[in-house]
């Protein structure tokens, strides 16, 4: 049962980390669609991104102290690249370059969105096995 719930916390987090990147992406679109100005378009990005990063490293460790060996791993890539953007100093949008950047900074969170949604459903279906194995 305690596997169960396991599975029910990482799920929620994941849904945030989809909430979050979502976030992104429509803020970067009003941009692109000129609904919004770069000033507020980057400060409101740029607000979630650090908790963004966060939570992808808590779920990460999560997945590692449960003893979830096999979604530890599957983390570990998204987690090395947050981790490797936060050193170089290039996790935040910035005002002056974002119309340049626009078409990367959209591919770059779709690809996490694509990634994330790849570890919800792996979620679901060992949250479901888990269930199940307890009948």
């Amino acid at each position: 049962m305690v596997d169960l719930f396991i599975w029910l916390f990482s799920f929620f987090i994941l849904v945030a980390l989809l909430i979050i990147l979502v976030y992104q992406l429509i803020c970067l679109a009003d941009l692109e669609f000129d609904y919004i100005n770069p000033y507020d378009s980057s400060s409101r990005i740029n607000k979630v991104v650090l908790p963004e990063f966060i939570l992808e490293g808590f779920l990460c460790f999560f997945y590692l102290l449960t003893g979830h060996w096999v979604m530890s791993l599957l983390c570990a890539p998204y987690l090395y690249y947050n981790v490797r953007l936060y050193t170089r100093k290039q996790h935040l949008v910035d005002v002056t370059e974002i119309f340049n950047l626009l078409h990367w900074e959209k591919k770059k969170r779709l690809f996490k969105l694509t990634y994330v949604v790849i570890l919800l459903f792996f979620a679901v279906f060992w949250m479901i096995y888990s269930a199940l194995e307890d009948d």
